[in-house]
């Protein structure tokens, strides 16, 4: 009888520019999507995993896309403290084929998202420039950096947008939105007067 054996899991962390968060970085497809927990109250429904961590004291986010999990931190305890803590449960939670997501979630998120308002001819076109660019150049470098950006809405010249993950709260990403995203924005498409961020 053959035994199957399986890949073991590799895990590594990557800085982002967010101090407060690090990026946990797997082998292993985690989630098809983004999945941006800001509180132990939201994952309850959704994430056992992101559930879990939140058990922990010093966690204070837990943002998953792909095949990682950005952790954002409370100010007051040190990555050297917490690091190898956080990297051996989610290596022993994804070597055990623990559940990172409920199926439903994405469907869940579409449904909460309903209520944004439908565009019609010239900006019908123009958000769908805008979103073209944002999925293009911004979303994979962001993700790079364990965040993540949503198109949310336009406005009379303004874009608003919806940053997650490591960009929420992060210092850097004021600086990020300012002058690359609304300079790119600004330069390809006159239209666009500024863009805004909300956090996820």
């Amino acid at each position: 009888m053959e035994v199957a054996t399986k890949t073991p899991v590799l895990l590594y962390t990557e800085q982002t520019p967010n101090p407060e968060s690090l990026k946990f970085v797997t082998n292993r497809m985690l989630y098809r999507g983004t999945a941006d927990f800001r509180d132990e109250a939201s994952a309850k429904d959704w994430s056992p995993l992101a559930t879990d961590l939140f058990e922990m004291p010093f966690v204070k986010g837990v943002y998953i896309c792909n095949n990682f999990v950005t952790i954002s931190k409370e100010f007051n305890y040190e990555w050297a403290e917490i690091m190898l803590q956080i990297k051996e449960f989610i290596k022993n939670y994804v070597e055990n084929e623990g559940v990172v997501v409920k199926e439903g979630f994405a469907e869940y998120l579409a449904s909460q998202q309903s209520d944004t308002e439908e565009y019609t001819g010239d900006n019908a076109e123009l958000v769908g420039r805008i979103k073209s660019l944002i999925d293009t150049y911004v979303k994979p470098a962001v993700e790079m950096d364990g965040g993540n950006i949503e198109f949310k809405s336009f406005d009379k010249g303004t874009v608003t947008v919806i940053l997650q993950g490591s960009c929420s709260g992060c210092p850097s990403s004021t600086v990020t939105l300012k002058h690359g995203i609304e300079g790119m924005l600004t330069r390809m498409i006159p239209e666009v007067k500024a863009v805004e961020a909300e956090m996820g």
